[in-house]
């Protein structure tokens, strides 16, 4: 079949970039989209595609942005802020959604759209970069090794510096402290709540639970409903979480806000081309249940933002293939744990040995 065109939404942004460059490569012939038309015009020419320009906050506009388009890839943080008015949108006009979100928030407002979006015959597939392809694949995984398992934890290396957008969306989140998953519902705890040792493959390190995509994903995934997501940080990292959970209010004031991303703004748009070739990261998973059975695995994959642009084209290119099941997905559950072993440079290990 002929695939459906595609619509790269927040295609001049650092992620957005790197998935139009490597549309580009492949010779799909995706449309590139944002608001910034100077910078839309700029790309879309230089890679020999075509543009759109349009914001989020006139759903006519968007309506009429989207016109002709099968699938929607949103490449444009915060999530919050956009990928609302985008999926509204696609779930009127039967087109797919896609997004590269690791914000729980977003990821359980899609979920929660799953009866809307079959009835309309669309796919919504948030979660389609590193935040949470990998760790989605993996935690399937383990799960389907320990099919009684009743708790999941799920860890990852960073393995990079964080690009400009992901700043601008980890400071828009930064007051809302952490969240893990029990007995199927979501919990707020504190930032830094709880610290393991984890062996990755190169020996035990420090991580601390974070408030990652997979505290929402892993549950549609695997239907397991006591879930923690960890992050390998220095010393001064993990100080750094627990002296802020006292700074909810001051994190949460627009001011502050403000200068943090005006900070975020003057720093590099993410890794360099070198840095994301010579970077990789690694990932783990351990699922228990209660009777005292553990199985646990390791990935090691790609740098972060390197393994966006593989499984977020990838993904979409399913859904305009009509590849996807209808519905809300998460990447493993619409397309299985070893979804994640086709990319280059993947690598998996099942493990009994300690954690």
């Amino acid at each position: 079949m002929t695939p459906a065109p595609l619509l790269i939404y927040g295609a001049n942004g650092y992620t957005g970039t790197l998935v139009a460059r490597r549309a580009a490569a492949q010779g799909v012939a995706a449309v590139l989209a944002g608001r910034d038309g100077a910078a839309m015009t700029a790309l879309a020419r230089e890679l020999t595609l075509s543009s759109r320009v349009f914001a989020l906050d006139d759903p006519a506009a968007v309506t009429v942005g989207l016109r002709g388009m099968g699938v929607v890839l949103n490449c444009a943080g915060p999530f919050s802020r956009t990928a609302a008015p985008l999926a509204d949108a696609c779930l009127r006009a039967g087109v797919h959604y896609l997004d590269i979100t690791g914000e729980i928030a977003v990821l359980e407002a899609l979920a929660g759209r799953d009866a809307e979006a079959r009835a309309a015959g669309v796919t919504l597939l948030p979660g389609a970069g590193f935040d949470v392809v990998p760790t989605d694949c993996l935690a399937a995984h383990v799960a389907a090794r320990l099919p009684s398992a009743t708790r999941l934890a799920l860890a990852f290396t960073a393995g990079t510096s964080l690009s400009r957008g992901t700043a601008l969306t980890t400071i828009e989140n930064a007051h809302q402290g952490g969240l893990v998953r029990r007995q199927g519902a979501l919990v707020p705890v504190p930032s830094g709540w709880r610290t393991r040792r984890i062996d990755f493959g190169d020996g035990p390190r420090p991580a601390v639970t974070i408030p990652w995509g997979d505290v929402a994903t892993a549950f549609h995934t695997t239907g397991i409903g006591n879930i923690e997501v960890y992050l390998a940080l220095p010393l001064a990292a993990r100080v750094g979480l627990r002296l802020a959970r006292g700074l909810g209010p001051v994190l949460a004031s627009p001011a502050v806000k403000r200068w943090l991303a005006a900070r975020a703004r003057k720093g590099p748009a993410g890794p360099s081309a070198d840095q994301r070739a010579r970077r990789s990261t690694r990932l783990w998973a351990e699922a228990g249940d209660d009777g005292g059975n553990v199985v646990r695995a390791r990935l090691r994959t790609p740098e972060a933002y390197e393994l966006t642009s593989w499984t977020a084209l990838d993904l979409a290119g399913r859904a305009a293939r009509g590849q996807l099941p209808i519905g809300f997905q998460t990447p493993a559950r619409a397309c299985g744990a070893d979804y994640i072993l086709q990319f280059p440079g993947v690598e998996r290990t099942d493990d009994t040995g300690g954690a």
